[in-house]
């Protein structure tokens, strides 16, 4: 489960572009919190905290105390040179709120996948996954086995082991998190052997 961040806010006097501007000049970050059908506040935040929050790499998928409101992080906007972060959208949540969430996807036990051992290549579909999950019992990651898997073979949502309680945002199908591939050596070979075989074919059905 991730960690609760928290992080300290104070109260923006005045927007715009000019006060934007100016708060970073003084290493803070222009944010907004929204949501809960009340009025958005306008804060600021220290660049520092915020950056050291963004490096946990869980950011979007933790629950985050602003300002003493429970919120998630819904955007983060960056300069485009700089890349520093310039402005935070933040999304009032209840304690017992269930949200969606995109949440990182890991995958283990490589060396018990045949098709991997005999040099196979996973082809990852999907690097996240799309939750919905109670706010209080976010996952940090999801962990994707490929023991058993062989080239050829396809590993569905269906086979994905989820937190209790977490279902997948898609519901009407089966979709795909990843397939195991041949080498594109191998696959070229094959294409050889084909062309190969068809050319004998053809060759004694001539003669």
């Amino acid at each position: 489960m991730s960690d609760t961040i928290t992080l300290a806010a104070e109260t923006r006097d005045r927007v715009g572009k000019g006060a934007s501007r100016s708060l970073r000049r003084e290493g803070r970050v222009p944010a907004v919190i929204y949501g809960q059908n009340k009025e958005p506040s306008a804060i600021h935040l220290e660049e520092k905290a915020l950056v050291k929050a963004l490096m946990t790499g869980h950011f979007m998928n933790s629950v985050i105390m602003v300002d003493g409101q429970r919120t998630l992080a819904k955007d983060v906007a960056f300069h485009p040179v700089t890349d520093r972060p310039t402005h935070v959208d933040f999304f009032r949540i209840a304690a017992d709120a269930t949200v969606t969430v995109a949440v990182p996807v890991v995958f283990a036990d490589e060396e018990e996948s045949p098709g991997l051992k005999k040099g196979g290549v996973l082809n990852v579909v999907r690097h996240e996954l799309e939750l919905v999950v109670d706010a209080s019992n976010i996952p940090t990651e999801i962990t994707v086995s490929v023991a058993g898997k062989d080239v050829g073979d396809t590993i569905h949502i269906s086979e994905v082991t989820l937190p209790q309680g977490a279902t997948p945002a898609i519901e009407d199908r089966d979709f795909t998190v990843a397939t195991l591939v041949a080498p594109s050596a191998l696959r070229s070979e094959g294409a050889a052997d084909e062309a190969e075989d068809a050319a004998a074919a053809e060759g004694a059905s001539e003669a």
